[in-house]
């Protein structure tokens, strides 16, 4: 594994670990955008992320369709930042999103995080 760098982190409040393929909330792994993705392509899928965020609030007391429909905008613009479906990397290495850190390979770069 890559040397530890706890100074990395998302927003600077989540640290990211040293491949730079997740980041930890509450001991939890988070797939990152695909850093490859063109800024440009990566502006305009936050924005649409977000839109569809806000669709998804607005539909809290809508029609089950209408929801699902939301949920699904928010999921297709996940997968093209590359933070759900297919992994952005290519050598192979599985896929930890989701996993508890200390249940994984990046344990002991995790534990040896200064506490918040």
């Amino acid at each position: 594994m890559a040397k530890k760098n706890p100074e990395r982190t998302v927003g600077g409040r989540y640290p990211v670990t040293p491949d730079g393929r997740y980041f930890v909330v509450r001991g939890r792994l988070w797939r990152t955008t695909n850093p490859a993705l063109p800024e440009a392509e990566r502006l305009r899928q936050v924005g649409i992320l977000a839109r569809a965020r806000s669709a998804l609030r607005r539909a809290a007391g809508s029609s089950p369709g209408e929801r699902k429909a939301a949920r699904g905008q928010v999921q297709e613009s996940k997968t093209a930042l590359g933070e759900r479906g297919p992994v952005w990397w290519t050598d192979g290495a599985p896929d930890y999103n989701r996993h508890m850190a200390v249940n994984t390979p990046y344990r002991e770069w995790f534990e040896a995080l200064p506490a918040p």
